[in-house]
């Protein structure tokens, strides 16, 4: 039975800094919520606080019916070592911990030595236990699981492979196939996109509008949004509070654009009242004091009513400044609206090099089951070109041998002379370990200590980000991170793979102006179909199978 779920004044502390402020609304079922907000706002904080994990300073979140299984797909899939795909599928769907009960009460049912008011105890617990977990699909869930992993156009034999040896791609499809094989009875998705590709897009879309459950998820993707999601919820990164919209995602996007421009508008009217009254007060004060420094002084023609007139005339007219004063301090005072921080994103060129960036002459890349190629292909000086294909095509792979990463097994590479590549790799690894931060970007940039600071803050990274090791950092940062280390190098060659993972909308916006001003050379891989039409391509060139199906100009 789908539950609805009821969050009641939610407040969430790390240590002194306040997260989350008496976040409060309500998820009926059927209902796909968008959560929103700006990296570093705490959306994924508030997933874990609605699924138990995070503890609360105050406030309260109820499931009814009470006990409702919960679904939740973290931010990035969780690779245990030694876990074989199968083993990932049933403890995601909660089948392996279901069926570990089962077998632990089955074996209680049989102990013969307990007494009868411990034999009833246990066959209430066997009761329960089989009932949750027939209600979780354990009875055909490898049958089910075989069936959806081919519907999803994966190999049989990666169900036997260890989840690390899984590409971005696989394991995305592997979180994809658990959602699939699901049955709770509330669904918290953190980024679930990232790392799809068009059909896993298409899969994950149609199944969301289908499930009778109530959703809540986060992304940044804004055509799988405006596709899924019947309400939003923004977090205020100055407020920590949320706001709930209703009418789906471009009914958020107008609403929100129109509650900004009225917010702007109040305040510029309280502004222009409150800034003519004060001038006219300073004036009448002015005046009013002017007037009666004259009337004081000796006057020439010994008039006493003139001098009392003037005194009086002076009199009124501070008067009339008290009175002025009294009005603005009356306005109903209008906060200026607050402007979220925006990423600045320029991508500098060191200068163009030769007119052929790469070149690929019969190359084949041979890795393990895989082959790419071979393969005929020149980037020229310039070019805009988008990598499109499905997940395990060998785009990554592609990418790779055009930057010189690998090697080809048969055939030639040819680089182009004074290429210069800028790089933002799929698993975000130019910048990674557990060393501190700020050294690591200071060795890869060659930019001295406070450059580093200075360039690091317009991405948002502070002086709490820079003595951090480098694993402590979310997905987000690290993109960020990743942004910050182009921007420092210059480059007439920038190999994005999929670079608005993680991002946040105003960051994703951003890119694509950047990109849009950057006079080099890109390699795109991108399954974020609003970033593929915004960009300014020139080529297109699709992979299947580690050969290319097609290259076309756009």
């Amino acid at each position: 039975m789908p539950a609805t779920l009821h969050v009641d004044d939610l407040t969430v502390r790390r240590g002194p800094q306040l997260v989350l402020d008496a976040v409060t609304f309500t998820v009926a079922p059927g209902r796909r919520v968008g959560l929103v907000g700006p990296n570093g706002v705490g959306k994924s904080t508030l997933l874990g606080a609605l699924a138990g994990t995070v503890e609360l300073e105050r406030g309260s979140v109820q499931l009814l019916p009470p006990g409702a299984g919960i679904g939740w797909l973290a931010q990035e899939p969780e690779r245990r070592v030694d876990e074989v795909v199968r083993a990932y599928l049933a403890r995601r769907c909660g089948v392996s911990a279901a069926t570990a009960e089962l077998d632990a009460a089955t074996a209680a049912l049989a102990d013969t030595t307990a007494d009868e008011a411990a034999a009833a105890a246990v066959a209430e617990r066997y009761s329960d236990a089989l009932e949750q977990w027939l209600a979780l699909g354990g009875a055909d869930h490898d049958a089910r699981a075989e069936q959806v992993w081919h519907e999803l156009g994966l190999a049989e034999r990666l169900l036997d492979t260890p989840m690390t040896a899984l590409s971005g791609g696989e394991a995305a499809r592997a979180g994809l196939a658990a959602l699939l094989l699901s049955r709770f009875e509330l669904y918290l998705l953190d980024e679930p996109t990232n790392d799809l590709d068009l059909d896993g897009l298409d899969r994950l879309e149609r199944w969301l509008r289908g499930v009778p459950q109530a959703v809540v998820l986060v992304s940044h993707d804004r055509t799988f949004l405006d596709r899924t999601v019947t309400d939003v919820v923004e977090l205020d990164e100055f407020t920590h509070r949320a706001t709930w919209f209703g009418g789906g995602w471009q009914a958020y996007r107008d609403e929100r654009e129109l509650a900004r421009r009225h917010a702007r508008e109040r305040y510029d009217e309280y502004e222009t009242k409150r800034k003519g009254l004060a001038g006219r007060a300073q004036r009448e004060r002015e005046w009013a004091t002017q007037g009666l420094s004259k009337a004081k002084k000796k006057p020439t023609d010994n008039d006493k009513f003139i001098k009392h007139f003037k005194v009086n005339q002076s009199e009124q007219l501070a008067g009339r400044a008290a009175r002025t004063q009294k009005a603005m301090e009356r306005l109903e005072v209008v906060e200026q609206p607050r402007e979220p921080w925006q990423l600045q994103l320029s991508v500098g060129s060191p200068g163009r090099g030769g007119d052929v960036v790469a070149a690929l002459e019969g190359a084949v890349v041979q890795r393990g089951g895989f082959r790419l190629g071979p393969l005929e292909l020149e980037i020229r000086a310039g070019e805009r070109v988008a990598l499109l294909g499905p997940n395990g095509s060998g785009k990554t792979t592609l990418v790779d041998l055009l930057v010189g990463r690998s090697e080809p097994t048969e055939g030639r590479r040819v680089l182009g002379r004074s290429v210069v590549v800028g790089e933002i790799d799929q698993a975000r690894r130019l910048l990674a370990g557990g060393g501190a931060f700020q050294r690591a970007f200071s060795d890869a940039s060659g930019l001295g200590q406070s450059e580093t600071r200075t360039l690091l803050a317009k991405f948002g990274l502070g002086a709490e980000h820079v003595t951090r090791p480098l694993d402590t950092f979310s997905p987000g940062e690290r993109t960020r991170a990743a942004l910050a280390l182009l921007m420092a190098t210059g480059a007439n060659c920038l190999v994005l793979d999929e670079p608005t993972n993680h991002l946040d909308l105003p960051a994703i916006e951003q890119l694509e102006q950047a990109l849009d001003g950057f006079e080099g050379t890109v390699l795109l891989i991108s399954h974020d179909r609003s970033v593929l039409a915004n960009v300014a391509l020139t080529r297109t060139v699709r992979l299947e199978a580690g050969r290319i199906v097609a290259d076309e100009p756009v």
